[in-house]
């Protein structure tokens, strides 16, 4: 079953909603020129209300060591996310299982990228844009090999419209999603949520999962 993480949250009553459709996982984003970014105190009341088995994601572009283990040690996550130029040394220091961003453009080959993590859980695939995120843009799904060698997660410009075909065509072990179920940047949509999370229902039952 492929699992679904909703990242860029904000507000406790989006957290709700989330968990409430049914996402597996809830991304907090510590990285502060994004219109998603969350203070310390912030990201402490909306972990805390992450009830249990719903997994906490902290999300760091190229971030000092010592704000990685400042907000490890205030608040609940259970796993890192990394989107920056981090290195596999700087991203396993922490003891903490994580997950390396992949910004895919032609000619990269994601197989010797996934290789240089090896600590890594699983490479998350998205756009390659300016700056840092996806943007909400789709990148070329026929770039991705089929086997990285590491668990995949597909991200860049999903919404309701389209993961299910993606859950269809990649398999993916997750999908990660925020703009896609967006009113605006960083507050949720409730029903899009609801819809996304059905979207990839349906696309894993067509997978026979």
């Amino acid at each position: 079953m492929t699992r679904i993480k909703i990242c860029g949250l904000t507000r406790i009553e989006d957290v709700h909603a989330a968990v409430g459709a049914g996402a597996d996982a809830l991304g907090l984003v510590f990285y502060p020129p994004s219109p998603r970014y969350v203070d310390l105190p912030a990201a402490a009341r909306l972990a805390r209300a992450a009830p249990p088995f719903v997994s906490v994601v902290g999300l760091f572009v190229n971030a000092e060591p010592t704000v990685v283990r400042d907000t490890l040690a205030a608040l609940p996550i259970h796993l890192l996310q990394f989107h920056g130029d981090e290195d596999d040394a700087y991203c396993r220091q922490f003891d903490r299982p994580y997950l390396k961003a992949a910004r895919v453009r032609p000619g990269m080959d994601l197989v010797q990228y996934a290789a240089a993590f090896p600590s890594a859980q699983a490479i998350l695939l998205d756009a390659f844009v300016d700056g840092y995120g996806g943007a909400g843009k789709v990148f070329d799904w026929s770039l991705v090999p089929p086997s990285l060698g590491k668990p995949l997660i597909l991200s860049g410009g999903l919404d309701a419209t389209n993961v299910g075909e993606a859950v269809r065509r990649l398999k993916p072990a997750a999908v990660d999603v925020s703009s896609g179920v967006e009113a605006s940047k960083g507050i949720k949509d409730a029903g899009k949520m609801r819809a996304f999370v059905d979207a990839v229902r349906a696309g894993c039952f067509m997978n026979g999962e």
